[in-house]
């Protein structure tokens, strides 16, 4: 049953993307944030779809370490049920991602109509240039910024290498950075087919100030709070 029920909504999450994609793109003369809450209802779609339909539940905690405005959230990635469910547990925000995902047709022409922030691969510093003049702009607009500073998926009990650019941008900016972790990747393995039932956890972290910190201090204290998190989630 496993198989048949992840098979199910891996074929209905295909074709929502079909349906909806087109939808989106209409919905560029509307303003930001009316364009978010359009378009974000596809992952509130598929969020309530993998718990009804695969058992995939899950629990934000720490949901008081939210400040007011807007933040630049550094997060565990080990799956794509996070950037679906994020969508749902965070206030309006946007991406960092590579440039390449918005030429995937119908997903990334649609994750375009978002303003995500595209950043060229291998680009070194000009990427740099990039998240900060983008992130400033999206952030004065008032909408949270989220990085995923291990840049690529990570299976469950592993690290990838901690990129500084969501650093960097939180401490041009001033704004504070929400470091989250969550054990996704057991239930939602990345590249996997099936979806495991069980009880995700996302723990949201105290806020790290950035004013006075280098972006390698923010770094570091973003990392070691996410890692030590991990430790205890994935015991």
């Amino acid at each position: 049953m496993l198989y048949l029920r992840s098979a199910l909504f891996n074929t209905i999450m295909v074709l929502a993307v079909l349906i909806y994609a087109p939808l989106s793109l209409l919905t560029f003369p509307l303003p930001p944030l009316a364009r978010y809450r359009f378009i974000t209802q596809w992952s509130r779609f598929h969020i309530w779809l993998v718990q009804h339909l695969c058992g995939v539940r899950y629990r934000v905690e720490g949901q008081e370490h939210l400040p007011p405005g807007p933040a630049i959230i550094l997060s565990k990635h080990q799956s794509a049920w996070e950037t679906l469910a994020f969508q749902v547990i965070f206030p309006p925000h946007t991406w960092v991602l590579k440039r390449e995902l918005i030429w995937v047709p119908f997903f990334g022409w649609a994750l375009s109509v978002l303003r995500p922030i595209a950043i060229e691969r291998g680009a070194g510093r000009r990427a740099f240039d990039q998240v900060i003049k983008q992130g400033r702009e999206r952030l004065a607009a008032g909408l949270w910024v989220l990085v995923f500073p291990e840049g690529t998926r990570m299976p469950p009990r592993t690290r990838g290498k901690y990129k500084l650019g969501g650093a960097v941008l939180a401490g041009a900016t001033g704004c504070p950075v929400v470091p989250v972790a969550h054990n996704a990747g057991t239930f939602w393995p990345r590249r996997g087919f099936v979806k495991y039932p069980g009880l995700i956890r996302v723990v949201i972290g105290p806020v790290i100030e950035s004013r006075g910190r280098s972006a390698e201090e923010i770094n570091a204290l973003a990392e070691d709070w996410i890692e030590a998190t991990m430790a205890v989630l994935e015991n």
